[in-house]
């Protein structure tokens, strides 16, 4: 018997256009398994009725406090910000340790899951979700230029976010994504295509108001989860509820030397490179000299462009995890 009170129940939020519009009809097996194993929903799809961030935002009005995004990093994402951005509207009326989140991996690229003990897998999804198994994650808030104008964007993180090489291989992806392409090899392809094509520009990097970096760069990364770009490991180090941002500041070295090192990337040994920067800390600023500006990513969706500021919220969300995910 189904419970009617929406803080009991789990608000489901399904984008059915992740996947490359692919989601919309394996959400099917999702739904199946999750009344299977009893796990009380409620549900409903993107599109005509909003974005996943907006369903998100009207349904922590209604009550609900409990949710899960079904489909890729960009689904969390917006899921995550509709209740994040309740939250902060609402101080302590709604504080964000009074929110689950869980996510259904339909996506391209999964990586935030994988920070979580999670196997992108539906069924292993939801035997975590009806396990009830949850621990307290980090959300960060970063600002920014907006993409369209001179004012300020502001979004939140619950994985990891770069500038460079990481935000022009999200860029490529996500283009490719709209006709049809998926899979590792994409994200792949798309890292070898924005090594080729890179155009460095000098930028300074702070570490909580320190400066750690002042000069051309190839690829800077920060987040709060291990993996981004289709199993990338920029931030290898990341605890999900330390309560710091890890960062890693790679130079523009000469293109021989990136061949020769590029694989670290997946294997997350890349901090042996003598010329890498890593700090932690609880916030990021990075700027840019007059007239240079460039694309930042956040959990796999470009959401503005340098000067930015990223710092670790007060307080976390409760997120599901696996048994296997080890914690601070």
């Amino acid at each position: 018997m189904h419970n009617s009170d929406p803080t009991e129940k789990i608000y489901t939020i399904v984008n059915v256009y992740a996947a490359s519009k692919k989601a919309g009809k394996r959400w099917r097996q999702a739904k199946r398994l999750l009344e299977d194993r009893g796990v009380d929903c409620q549900y409903v799809l993107t599109g005509n009725l909003g974005t996943a961030a907006s369903l998100a935002l009207e349904a922590c009005s209604l009550g609900y406090r409990k949710f899960l995004a079904v489909g890729g990093d960009g689904t969390a994402h917006d899921v995550l910000n509709g209740i994040v951005s309740y939250s902060q509207k609402h101080g302590q009326e709604a504080p964000l340790s009074d929110f689950t989140l869980g996510v259904i991996p339909m996506g391209s690229g999964n990586d935030w899951i994988k920070s979580l003990g999670i196997r992108q897998s539906v069924r292993d999804a939801v035997n975590v979700i009806a396990s009830g198994r949850t621990v307290g994650q980090d959300v960060v808030r970063l600002s920014c230029r907006s993409l369209d104008s001179e004012g300020e964007s502001v979004t939140y993180m619950a994985n990891v976010g770069g500038v460079g090489i990481d935000a022009n291989v999200c860029e490529i992806v996500n283009n490719r994504k709209k006709h049809g392409e998926g899979g590792k090899i994409l994200y792949v392809k798309a890292l070898v295509k924005s090594i080729r094509d890179r155009k460095s520009s000098p930028l300074k990097v702070f570490s909580d108001g320190v400066e750690v970096y002042c000069g051309d760069y190839l690829s800077i990364a920060f987040g709060v989860g291990k993996y981004s770009g289709g199993g990338m490991r920029q931030t290898p180090e990341a605890v999900i509820n330390d309560g710091l941002l890890d960062m890693t500041v790679i130079p523009d070295i000469p293109i021989m030397r990136i061949a020769r090192e590029v694989y670290k990337l997946f294997t997350g040994s890349f901090l042996t490179i003598p010329e890498v920067i890593a700090t932690k800390s609880r916030s990021v600023r990075i700027t840019h000299e007059e007239g240079y500006s460039s694309l930042i990513e956040v959990d796999g969706e470009i959401v503005g462009r340098t000067p930015m500021r990223a710092e670790v919220l007060e307080g976390s969300i409760n997120v599901y995890a696996g048994s296997t995910l080890m914690v601070k």
